[in-house]
C-alpha cells in the first residue's frame, strides 16, 4: 500500500510548498474603490503576477484572520498593470476586510495604513477559452457575472489594439440576477463599453441582455411605463432590461440561424440547474453534420 500512497503524498506536499511560497510574496494594495451597496474593489500589484481572463485567486488578510483563505474571481484584464477583485460585504470576514481597509471611515486612508494581503494563484477556469471561438454566448447568473468583467475588458483591449487579428467577432452576453443593485459596478462597466463601441461605430460587436428574475409583475409594470425612454431607468443602458427568465430554446435557435456552419462557445458561470438547461440546449441545437452549427458548452459552478 505504501508504494501507492508515497507518490501522491509527495506530489501533494510539493504543491502545498509551492502554494505557501507564492502566498509569502509581497502584495501591494494600490487602490481601494468603494462601490454602492457595500461592495469594494481592491486593486493590487504583485511581482511576477500573470493572469488570464476569468481566473480566480485565494486571498488571506492576516489582520482579519491568520488562517482563512477566500476565493475571489479576478475582475481586471491581463492588459491592465494591476489585478483587481470585487468584494461584496456579506459576512464576518468580508466585514473585517471592509473595516481593515478603512472603508468605514470618512477621511482619506493613507496607503501605509492598508492591511497586508496574501494572494495565492491565479487558478484557471473554462472562461480562458473564450478567444478560441468567433462567436460566443456568455451567461452570468448573479455573482457569476464577475468573471465576465475580466473577459469583456480583455476583449475590448484586444479589439482596440488589433481588431483584424482578433478571432472573436461577436459576443452574446446574458446577465441573470434578482436585482442589479448589488452589482452596479458591472452595469457601470457595460455603460463604458457601450459608449466606446458607439464611438467606434461598432455597436453590434457586443449584444447583451439583462434579465431581472426577482421582480414581480407590479414592479415590472411600473418600470414598463418608461420603456420608450432612450435609456433604461434601472441600469442607465440603452438596452432595455427584461423581467423574468430568458426562453433559452428561442435564444439558441436565433443565434444558430445568424451563425450557420460555425462553432459557438457557450460559457456559463452560475448554478448547476442552469448548467443542465444550457447543456441540453447546446446538444439539441447542434447539427449532426460536421459542417453545420455546433454549440460547445463550458461551465464553472458556484
Amino acid at each position: 500500500t505504501w508504494k501507492w500512497v508515497v507518490g501522491p503524498m509527495f506530489l501533494y506536499l510539493c504543491e502545498r510548498l509551492v502554494r505557501f511560497w507564492r502566498s509569502q510574496q509581497k502584495v501591494v494594495i494600490t487602490k481601494v474603490v468603494i462601490h454602492p451597496f457595500k461592495t469594494i474593489e481592491l486593486q493590487m500589484m504583485k511581482k511576477g503576477f500573470r493572469m488570464e481572463v476569468g481566473q480566480y485567486i485565494f486571498v488571506k488578510c492576516p489582520a482579519v484572520s491568520k488562517l482563512e483563505w477566500h476565493p475571489f474571481t479576478l475582475t481586471s484584464a491581463p492588459e491592465e498593470d494591476y489585478f483587481s477583485i470585487h468584494v461584496r460585504i456579506v459576512g464576518d470576514w468580508t466585514e473585517g476586510l471592509f473595516n481593515a481597509c478603512g472603508c468605514d471611515k470618512q477621511e482619506f486612508q493613507d496607503a501605509w495604513k492598508l492591511p497586508k494581503i496574501a494572494v495565492d494563484g491565479p487558478f484557471g477556469t473554462a472562461s480562458e477559452d473564450v478567444f478560441s471561438y468567433e462567436t460566443v454566448m456568455l451567461v452570468g447568473a448573479g455573482i457569476g457575472v464577475t468573471p465576465f468583467a475580466s473577459v469583456l475588458k480583455s476583449v475590448w483591449y484586444k479589439y482596440c489594439h488589433d481588431a483584424t487579428n482578433l478571432k472573436l467577432k461577436k459576443i452574446y452576453f446574458y446577465w441573470l440576477c434578482r436585482d442589479t443593485h448589488a452589482f452596479e459596478w458591472f452595469a457601470d462597466l457595460l455603460q463604458s463599453l457601450e459608449a466606446q463601441m458607439q464611438e467606434r461605430n461598432n455597436a453590434e460587436f457586443l449584444s447583451y441582455n439583462i434579465y431581472l428574475t426577482g421582480w414581480d409583475e407590479t414592479q415590472a409594470t411600473h418600470f414598463a411605463v418608461h420603456h420608450e425612454e432612450e435609456k433604461d431607468v434601472i441600469t442607465g443602458l440603452k438596452q432595455k432590461t427584461f423581467y423574468g427568465r430568458p426562453n433559452w430554446e428561442n435564444e439558441f435557435k436565433t443565434i444558430a440561424g445568424k451563425h450557420p456552419s460555425s462553432r459557438i462557445g457557450v460559457f456559463l458561470c452560475g448554478p448547476e440547474g442552469l448548467a443542465d438547461t444550457l447543456n441540453k440546449q447546446s446538444i439539441s441545437n447542434s447539427e449532426a453534420d460536421p459542417r453545420g452549427v455546433h454549440f460547445i458548452f463550458n461551465k464553472e459552478n458556484f
